[in-house]
C-alpha cells in the first residue's frame, strides 16, 4: 500500500513510533482515559508495535502489555514503562486463550488494530474485518476483567451496524469513534466498549 507522508506520519517518525497508527490510540486515551497505571493490556494485531509501546508508556512500570501478531515484533521495553511481552501467534489458534491464561490472570483492557489483507473488493475486505472484530470480541469475553474496556478497529460497510449491536450487551457503553488521525479516505472506524459485563460475555460464548 502506498505510504502517504502526511502530518501524522512525520510526527510518528519524530516521536520514534514505528507507525502513525499510534495516534488513533492516543486520541481515544486523551478523551476517554481507557488506559490506567498498573493495568494489564492485551494488544491484538500489535505489529509493528506502536500501540504496545504507547500503552507501556501510559500504564507505567507496574503494568503489563501483551502484544499478539502473526508477524514477529521485538521492540525493547524502556525504563520506567511497562514490560512488553511479544507473542508471534495466530489470533484464531485454538490454544491462544489457554496460553494467555496460563501466564496472566486476565486483562483490564483489550485493544485491537487488526485488519485483513486487502483484496481490492470492498465487500470482501469489510466482511473479513468484521470477522476479526468478532474474534477480538470472543477473546475479550474470555480474558477481559469486569468493567474492562475494549477498543477495536473495523472497516465500515453495510454489516457494520450489526457488529456494533453485538457489542452492546457486553458493555455499559458502546461508541463508534473516528479518530482525527485516520485518513479521510479511510473506512477505518473504532468500536469503543467500556464497562465489560462478564456474565454477558459468558452468554455470548455459549451462543457461538
Amino acid at each position: 500500500m502506498k505510504k502517504v507522508k502526511d502530518y501524522y506520519y512525520e510526527l510518528a517518525k519524530k516521536e520514534k513510533y514505528p507507525a502513525r497508527s499510534v495516534y488513533k490510540l492516543e486520541e481515544v486515551q486523551k478523551k476517554y482515559k481507557i488506559l490506567k497505571k498498573g493495568q494489564r493490556v492485551l494488544d491484538l494485531g500489535c505489529h509493528p508495535g506502536s500501540w504496545s509501546v504507547y500503552t507501556a508508556q501510559v500504564i507505567g512500570a507496574k503494568g503489563v502489555v501483551v502484544g499478539v501478531d502473526l508477524q514477529p515484533t521485538d521492540l525493547p521495553s524502556q525504563k520506567g514503562h511497562a514490560e512488553i511481552h511479544w507473542l508471534c501467534y495466530d489470533v484464531y489458534a485454538g490454544d491462544l486463550i489457554k496460553i494467555l491464561r496460563g501466564r496472566w490472570p486476565g486483562f483490564h483492557v483489550v485493544i485491537s488494530d487488526m485488519a485483513p489483507r486487502t483484496t481490492g473488493s470492498p465487500y470482501a475486505d469489510h466482511q473479513q474485518s468484521l470477522r476479526l472484530v468478532r474474534r477480538a470480541l470472543d477473546i475479550a469475553c474470555d480474558l477481559l476483567h469486569e468493567n474492562g474496556s475494549f477498543y477495536c478497529k473495523a472497516f465500515q460497510g453495510e454489516d457494520f451496524p450489526e457488529v456494533v449491536q453485538e457489542c452492546k450487551p457486553l458493555f455499559q457503553t458502546v461508541k463508534v469513534v473516528k479518530p482525527e488521525s485516520s485518513r479521510k479516505e479511510s473506512r477505518d472506524v473504532f468500536i469503543l466498549g467500556r464497562g465489560f459485563n462478564p456474565r454477558a460475555g459468558r452468554e455470548r460464548k455459549k451462543n457461538i
